[in-house]
């Protein structure tokens, strides 16, 4: 039967069809009952959502939504954002993930947006769409009974609290403080209604295990909330003494104070011997927190947002960057959206990007551009690989001084 790659329209058929096909492809075998393809169909959006059907059947899934990333310097830019991408074993290596991805890209970049951004399940699979790795993920494992803290927890010293709140309350003060939060960290996304819903369990999606978790928030002196805990507990003894595990699935503040006095309160938790962060920033303060620092067991950090730029000079004019230079920029785009060669002036205050006809200073594919873009990567160690070219002498040394931005971004986010 010939395959038809389409927008998904409307009707209940489609959409279920849709979501079908979206578990099969990420190997989920949860059976969907009517009650949950009818909350898929009220909750989650379908405008940008496509397929490629046989007949009735959908053999392959994709969507993308608007989002907001924020950039070096502190400015919120539109990216498009890709998701729920899928391919059913039975259809691989017919080109049905090409047909889509182009397609999406080609209408993001008509739509303005500067950037398309995902989380990339395989790695080997992006690259040739033009994405790079752009911001990562830090796996920390603490042992509470070598942190060296005292298992007396005492009140933050600067005045502040520290208290449980329940999942109504965290619709209530979390979106205001991760909007704080998520202008002073790069790298991080903005969160639609829906996200606090499924945080809360407000809204479960059966397909997902729901553990119901602890919510902790931290106050300042004045009152104000400035940092947020969720975690869960496994609830194990050692015989007859108490041995759990205890994993922080979210933590944001927008203030050190409030991260040190959260850390302190959790690693102190009676009953709990060893704390998890599997989603923590590279630059985690975690390990300086402690006094003893070799108690975070640093387990791993892995790729985690990426980035494909889709509007090179104003991509790079929304940023700021840590000194003022210049640089001309040859970038090589095989799917013909971004390539091209442009001229960068930057300084702290701002950039102006425009094409140029100069000669190149460094010459890079557009994945490489959206590895650096952020600042997780350096370009000395991408033209050590081979993913970057230095046209004029010095010029790695001058991107980097340009790039920099004192702390790696970072994502907490899914999408």
């Amino acid at each position: 039967m010939a395959l038809n790659t389409r927008f998904v329209t409307g009707s209940d058929a489609d959409i279920d069809a849709w979501n079908r096909a979206l578990l099969l492809g990420f190997q989920d075998p949860f059976p969907l009952s009517e009650d949950e393809l009818r909350l898929r169909r009220e909750k989650l959006q379908y405008d940008r959502a496509r397929g490629v059907f046989e007949g009735d059947r959908c053999v392959a899934t994709f969507t993308s939504f608007d989002q907001q990333l924020t950039v070096p310097g502190g400015a919120l830019v539109d990216v498009n954002a890709v998701s729920a991408v899928t391919v059913t074993a039975t259809h691989r290596r017919q080109g049905l993930l090409s047909q889509l991805m182009g397609a999406d890209l080609a209408e993001a970049k008509e739509r303005g947006a500067l950037a398309a951004t995902l989380i990339a399940a395989e790695y080997r699979i992006y690259g040739r769409f033009g994405y790079g790795p752009a911001a990562s993920l830090a796996d920390f494992t603490v042992k509470g009974l070598r942190s060296g803290l005292g298992s007396r927890w005492s009140a933050p010293e600067d005045g502040g609290s520290v208290a449980y709140i329940d999942g109504a309350e965290v619709r209530k003060i979390g979106p205001e403080l991760h909007e704080r939060f998520r202008r002073g960290q790069v790298g991080a996304i903005d969160r639609k209604p829906l996200w606090w819903e499924k945080f809360t369990g407000e809204v479960r999606f059966g397909h997902q295990t729901w553990e119901e978790p602890f919510y902790v928030l931290y106050r300042d002196g004045a009152g104000v909330p400035q940092g947020l805990v969720k975690y869960t507990t496994d609830k194990k003894w050692d015989g007859e003494l108490p041995d759990n595990t205890l994993t922080v699935q979210e933590l944001i503040a927008t203030t050190t104070a409030a991260q040190r006095a959260l850390w302190s309160f959790l690693v102190s938790i009676d009953w709990v011997t060893t704390l998890r962060g599997p989603n923590r920033g590279p630059d985690e303060l975690l390990p300086l927190l402690l006094p003893d620092a070799r108690a975070a067991v640093l387990n791993g950090i892995s790729d985690f947002l990426w980035l494909r730029p889709l509007d090179v000079p104003a991509l790079l004019a929304s940023r700021s960057y840590a000194t003022t230079g210049d640089l001309v920029l040859e970038v090589h785009d095989p799917m013909g959206l971004a390539g091209g060669r442009f001229a960068l002036s930057g300084s702290p205050e701002g950039a102006e990007c425009a094409p140029t006809s100069r000669g190149a200073d460094l010459t890079m594919g557009v994945g490489a551009l959206g590895s650096l873009y952020l600042g997780d990567a350096t370009a000395t160690r991408l033209a050590g690989a081979g993913l970057l070219t230095e046209e004029t002498p010095g010029a790695v040394s001058r991107a980097n001084a340009l790039l920099t931005t004192g702390a790696r971004p970072w994502c907490p986010d899914g999408f």
